[in-house]
């Protein structure tokens, strides 16, 4: 069955994490994604690990679980644009693309003729996405952003992290590259944007994401609620500057999650405390009132749910619709039956480890499912195929610009 992107070719000049994320989800959606990598070390994150992937006799494979996280549904191809033979591939393969990702630093292809001027005059339909640090405009545009960076810089790490004053308190990252991520779905969504305005006119355009945008956008309620008040927030833990109680609470082995949402779950969470009465104490009655007698009802609560085990409590919460969960790490999150049944672990074949665990897309759509076609790809593991089906070249015009360095590719020395 055709998926939703289907017939949609994407040249991916990206590496590490935001730009093949975006591809990845353009491959999963039914693109046709040809993944351009240096000849020799390819996408840097191949050699992120250890963790590696297996193979079947449990040896490490030279794949690094990092790189197998983001290049599912690609095809690698290795060539060398540094080299002027290397650029008339990538102009070519571009001519026939309907989208192109990248993400060097600013004008960082510009001096391979391989910027979006000069790509727009080859191909006037092309969508040509850049997801940098900082942008193509600004005091910062020239300037290298990784995620890390980004997450300091843009706000998240301070409001990440133990509330001042505590054991183990100031900044802390968020334990993923989620700015990365973001940036990746953000780039998606423009693209798709994109390529709308292309249906209806017939004209292609640059996409400009930056991961400091992106960051600043994604803290959402904390923007505003320093916005509307000049306050900047600070850190918290794991409670909510808005709504109360909403945060982790101690249990007889261990903690779990609270996140009432409304006055009326508030009231069934008091009932199933044992003390009703709490609901109609005249100061927490209301989310604003609790917000504002904060530490006193979270004592009390956690008074409460101190007194026996998590999954009791976990139970009893469900039972009357207050949100209620444990804190799982990854091995429970995996064997959970409900992330069992919605398959978010699914197994590919490998060329070199039999099979493979792959993390399976969150995308459901009735029509046009998500299909997991090609597992992340060996170093020019495609180079061969894609330049003789899609550019037309002779296996002797192959052979020779393997002997030249231009390219790499599987079984060609």
């Amino acid at each position: 069955m055709p998926g939703a992107l289907s017939g949609l070719r994407v040249l991916d000049l990206s590496r590490v994490l935001a730009g093949p994320w975006a591809a990845q989800v353009f491959g999963d959606l039914g693109a046709d994604v040809i993944k351009i990598e240096r000849p020799g070390t390819g996408d840097e994150t191949r050699g992120w690990g250890p963790p590696y992937l297996k193979d079947e006799a449990g040896n490490d494979t030279t794949e690094a679980a990092y790189f197998l996280s983001a290049n599912r549904n690609k095809k690698s191809v290795c060539v060398d644009f540094t080299r002027s033979e290397g650029q008339r591939i990538i102009r070519e393969l571009a001519a026939k693309c309907d989208i192109l990702l990248e993400n060097f630093k600013l004008d960082g292809l510009k001096q391979y003729g391989l910027d979006y001027p000069s790509l727009k005059e080859i191909n006037p339909r092309l969508i040509y996405c850049s997801i940098t640090g900082f942008g193509q405009s600004g005091p910062y545009a020239p300037r290298a952003g990784y995620d890390f960076l980004i997450q300091g810089m843009g706000g998240l790490m301070s409001i990440t992290g133990r509330k001042d004053g505590e054991p183990g308190a100031g900044p802390q990252k968020v334990g993923v590259a989620l700015t990365d991520v973001l940036t990746g779905l953000y780039s998606v969504i423009s693209v798709l944007a994109a390529l709308n305005h292309r249906h209806l006119t017939g004209e292609g355009q640059h996409v400009d994401l930056a991961l400091l945008d992106v960051q600043v956008t994604s803290l959402a309620n904390q923007n505003m609620n320093y916005l509307t008040s000049g306050l900047p927030p600070v850190r918290m833990g794991n409670a909510h500057p808005n709504i109360v109680p909403y945060q982790d609470f101690p249990t007889a082995d261990g903690a779990m999650i609270i996140a009432v949402g409304n006055d009326g779950q508030f009231a069934a969470l008091c009932k199933v405390l044992g003390h009703p009465e709490w609901a109609k104490d005249e100061r927490f009655a209301t989310n604003t009132l609790r917000v504002k007698h904060r530490e006193t009802i979270i004592g009390l609560l956690s008074g409460v749910t101190a007194l026996r085990p998590t999954s009791d409590w976990v139970k009893a919460c469900e039972g009357v619709g207050v949100p209620c969960g444990p804190i799982n790490d990854l091995k429970a999150v995996f064997d959970d039956p409900h992330i069992r049944a919605r398959k978010l672990k699914i197994e590919m074949p490998h060329p070199t480890a039999g099979t493979m665990p792959l993390v399976g897309s969150p995308i459901r759509m009735s029509a046009t499912p998500v299909e997991y076609r090609l597992p992340p790809p060996l170093l020019g593991q495609h180079t061969l195929s894609v330049l003789e089906e899609v550019l037309g070249l002779s296996r002797a015009e192959i052979d020779a610009l393997a002997e030249n360095k231009i390219v790499q590719a599987q079984g060609l020395s």
